[in-house]
């Protein structure tokens, strides 16, 4: 018994390999990544602070005068500055008067340095004002740091007087690397935009599922149920061949079909119909076409599923009904469809999955247009994480949306599994053999 249990365990080993190192990894790695702001600009490493542009609007709207300060260069008289003045050749006095009267003064404004200047003891000219004040300009935009200590320096050298919290909201707005965060799910639950994607992956979701994936793909099986085994395998083989079909192949079908220079378009052309594009001429037409498109691949599995488990039906149920009269449609009722609750069960919730996570053809076909009238949920993410127009891809919101779409799919397949009482389906007969 020993024996045969370690024998077990070391079978059972690659495949246990194999389901921590490519289902269950990602999805943790997906959970911390969603925690964090990882973006292009942050990197996945460390970063540095940095006094950009798109800092100091965060900063405004907190401390709108503190960043309206960091945005405007400061004069301070500093070593460098007067070494660059005698290279100037200017008069030596205003180099050593400047060093024994001002050295390391901070003037915050151009207007006042260039005051200061003009009443040296050799008063300069107009011009030589000027070229005075440019060489002692400093401002830390767009200066790196490596630290806090490094950026704080640099703005106390700058005359700025900060608070112990004021450096603290500094420093957060002004570091370029990524941070543990929370904020990813607070953005995703106030936009109104992934309202509307979740809006758009739901309806995606049932309309695909009810009509093709289960509905249509049961009335097929139940079709070729009860057509002669030829015209049956054949009809099966045709429905199989959106399934088979590579994606990209299978999509610019639909596009021939749809395009302004495609099937429908010449087809209306002969009623007086002007040529346009059927796919993305409105949002109506859109779904149409995202539903069929998606609808015909789904509805050939469930038909293979559902087919196999209409054949393990004994021919004696049928054979006795007929006996007693049956109708087909009774068939139906009370021998074929109470005997599938275990086939549709497992397509309903492989298939939920699959649509929750697949975006292929909507991405090849409308890409989520027009608009994002087609954006669901999964091809939200992809766009947000590793294709989007701005360029700044947001790695860590990525994540976080594809989290929500683990979460959702657990959820929906405990629901099925309740709806469809998954208890009777696997407890023991009343009677056995």
């Amino acid at each position: 018994m020993k024996s045969s249990r370690t024998l077990g365990l070391v079978m059972i080993t690659p495949a246990a390999i194999m389901i921590l190192l490519f289902f269950l990894l990602p999805v943790v790695l997906t959970a911390v990544f969603s925690m964090t702001n990882m973006t292009t600009a942050t990197g996945i490493s460390g970063g540095v602070y940095q006094v950009a542009p798109n800092s100091l609007i965060t900063l405004k709207s907190t401390m709108p005068d503190i960043a309206d300060q960091l945005g405007e260069p400061r004069y301070t008289i500093d070593e460098a500055g007067l070494k660059a003045l005698e290279g100037l050749n200017l008069s030596a006095g205003i180099v050593s008067e400047l060093r024994e009267k001002h050295m390391n003064e901070v003037f915050p404004s151009r207007r006042e340095i260039e005051r200061m200047i003009k009443d040296l003891n050799e008063r300069p000219s107009t011009r030589e004002v000027k070229q005075i004040s440019d060489q002692f300009n400093r401002s830390v935009v767009n200066a790196r740091f490596d630290s806090k200590d490094q950026l704080f320096s640099a703005l106390d050298a700058l005359g700025f007087k900060l608070t112990p919290e004021q450096k603290e909201a500094v420093a957060k707005a002004t570091y370029t690397g990524w941070i543990w965060t929370s904020d990813n799910f607070s953005r995703m639950a106030s936009s109104p935009d992934m309202a509307r994607v979740l809006l758009n992956t739901v309806l995606y979701v049932a309309l695909v599922l009810t009509i093709f994936n289960v509905g249509y793909a049961l009335l097929l099986a139940i079709w070729t149920h009860y057509m002669p085994a030829a015209p049956a395998s054949f009809f099966r083989g045709v429905w199989l061949l959106p399934r088979i079909t590579p994606v990209v192949i299978y999509v610019m079908l639909w596009k021939w079909l749809a395009w302004d220079t495609g099937f429908i378009s010449t087809l209306m052309g002969n009623f007086g119909y002007p040529p346009k594009n059927y796919l993305l001429d409105n949002a109506y037409n859109a779904w149409i076409f995202v539903v069929m498109i998606n609808g015909f691949i789904g509805a050939s599995m469930g038909m293979l599923v559902f087919s196999s488990a209409m054949k393990a039906i004994p021919k004696s149920q049928f054979y006795a009904s007929e006996v007693d009269g049956a109708s087909r449609w009774q068939q139906i009722r009370y021998i074929i469809l109470p005997q599938m609750r275990w086939p549709i069960l497992f397509v309903t919730c492989y298939q939920t999955l699959s649509l929750l996570a697949s975006f292929n053809e909507i991405l090849l076909s409308t890409n989520g247009g027009p608009g994002r009238a087609t954006e669901i949920w999964a091809l939200a993410a992809y766009h947000t994480a590793l294709s989007n127009y701005a360029g700044n891809l947001e790695y860590g919101l990525g994540a976080a949306m594809a989290l929500v779409l683990v979460v959702i799919g657990v959820t929906l397949s405990l629901i099925y599994l309740r709806i469809f009482n998954y208890g009777t389906l696997v407890s023991k007969p009343l009677i056995e053999d």
